[in-house]
Parts: C-alpha cells; sequence; structure tokens
C-alpha cells in the first residue's frame, strides 16, 4: 500500500554518516513530494538544526520536534502543538538526580526551540554538532533559571560520565522509585546528552497529533528510524522499518529492516513503495 505520510528521524537514518543527504535520498524525497505524499521529519533536533538542511532535503513543511514535543510548520512557523514537562518535575528530576551525580550539566529547550537555555558550565562540553548552535552562543545561566520555567526538553550530561551511563544511573533511579517515572519520558537519541520530555511525549506521540491534523490514519503511515528514541514511532505507524545501523531493540519492534543510512536504506524502501 502506498502511504499518505512518510515520517522518519534523521541522524544515521536518513542522513548519511557525515551529515549529509545523498544524491539518491534526495532523488526518493523529490519522488514523494511528486506524488503528493508529505514527508514529516521526526527528530529531536529543534528548527534550528534543520534549517542548514533544507537546500539538501527540501523539508519546507511540517516537522516533529524535540523528539515529538511539538509540532511546527517549517515556513509559516505554525505552532500544531507543544506538550511542555513542568518547572516543577524538572526541579524536582534535577535535585534528585544531582544527588546522586555531582557535576551533571542541563539545558533547557523552550519557545518551539528558539530559546536554549543552558547552565553554567555546560558550553564547555558542547560542541556546534551536538546542537546545531555555537556554544559560545550558549550564555550560562544559573541551575535555578533552567529549573525554574516550564520546558520543551531537558538535557543532561557529564564531563566523564557517558550519556549512555547517564542515561542507566536515571533508570535505576526510576526503578528504586528515588524518581517517579510517571512523570516524564526519558531517551537518547544518538547525541552526547540523554533528554526528558514531559510524560507521554514521544514522536508518536507528537505523529498521531500531525494525523489527526492532516486527516491521516495511523495505517497509512511509513517510518522510519535507528534509535530509542523511534521505537514508540515505528510501533505506532501502520509500517515501521528500521534502517541496518539501528539498534537491536528498534529492530526488534519494526516491522522490517532496511539497508543502513550510508546505503540509502530509506530511498531503498521508498523506491520499491513508490514504484
Amino acid at each position: 500500500m502506498i502511504p499518505r505520510l512518510i515520517a522518519t528521524d534523521l541522524d544515521r537514518t536518513l542522513l548519511t554518516g557525515d551529515g549529509t543527504v545523498s544524491p539518491r535520498t534526495r532523488a526518493a524525497l523529490d519522488a514523494a513530494a511528486a506524488a503528493g505524499i508529505p514527508v514529516v521529519p521526526a527528530t529531536a533536533r529543534n528548527p534550528v538544526g534543520l534549517q542548514h538542511l533544507q537546500p539538501e532535503t527540501g523539508f519546507r513543511d511540517w516537522a516533529l520536534c524535540s523528539n515529538g514535543a511539538f509540532g511546527v510548520h517549517l515556513s509559516t512557523r505554525e505552532l500544531l502543538f507543544a506538550d511542555e514537562l513542568p518547572a516543577g518535575i524538572i526541579g524536582r528530576f534535577v535535585r534528585t538526580l544531582d544527588r546522586a551525580v555531582p557535576g551533571v550539566r542541563y539545558a533547557a529547550v523552550r519557545d518551539a526551540g528558539e530559546q536554549f537555555v543552558a547552565q553554567e558550565g555546560y558550553a564547555e562540553l558542547a560542541t556546534f554538532a551536538d546542537h546545531k548552535r555555537d556554544p559560545a552562543a550558549m550564555h550560562g545561566e544559573s541551575l535555578a533559571t533552567v529549573t525554574g520555567a516550564s520546558a520543551l526538553k531537558l538535557v543532561f550530561r557529564h564531563a566523564t560520565i557517558s550519556s549512555a551511563d547517564l542515561y542507566d544511573i536515571a533508570r535505576g533511579l526510576v526503578g528504586s522509585g528515588t524518581l517517579d517515572g510517571a512523570d516524564f519520558e526519558m531517551t537518547m537519541s544518538g547525541a552526547p546528552f540523554v533528554e526528558v520530555m514531559a510524560s507521554g511525549v514521544s514522536k508518536a506521540s507528537g505523529l498521531a497529533q500531525l494525523c489527526a491534523r492532516l486527516g491521516v490514519r495511523q495505517s497509512e503511515v511509513l517510518a522510519f528510524g535507528d534509535g530509542l528514541n523511534d521505537r514508540e514511532m515505528l510501533a505506532w505507524a501502520g509500517h515501521g522499518v528500521a534502517v541496518a545501523n539501528a539498534d537491536d531493540a528498534v529492530k526488534d519492534i519494526a516491522d522490517a529492516v532496511t539497508g543502513s543510512n550510508d546505503e540509502d536504506g530509506v530511498a531503498q524502501v521508498l523506491e520499491r513503495t513508490l514504484g
């Protein structure tokens, strides 16, 4: 069946290992557009992280950002929805994690991705590739400022502890009851930090809201992904496809596995699907 909407992760899924779009993949995206099928980026990135890709991808319409925390039209800047993590939950999360792991640094994403509020010391751990923002422009704020308002996403990292280990530590706090896992969603996108969103937020929840707006049924959605933050989306879509370089946990829940991101795996499926 030809889908009515295609949703795709970007990094390590649609994009090659060097962060670009291959000619074959661009041709497949153009073929979908010519067939009247919207291709929606569903990403941990914010709009600022999509701007430089626009000439390569042609994405000008709807995007799901911050792991599905908000949906925005890339041309008109219309905000379809924004599901925020309350300040009280952010504060409790940060206080609890700080007691367990001294030295964590935090940043909050607000205002449809336009505001990136970084704690003092966060910029020293970051590179431009992490958030598609110049660390020199991340004016360090007090932790009270970072946690003092609701946010679309909270990110955290450490100078010497990997994001995977930090994630496991935080999951352990949930498992022990020290943190209430019902208060938030936590995931990783392959970036060197852990990401926290409001309870119930995922790429699947964002995709469901966009599909309701566009009148597209769940069964009519084709989705692609590779990482922990893609699992819900691939399970929700009518047909979820993992690329060959995806985590095993993602492949396990996908309906199919295609070639890797460096083998134009997304394009391979679109070529077969669109004929």
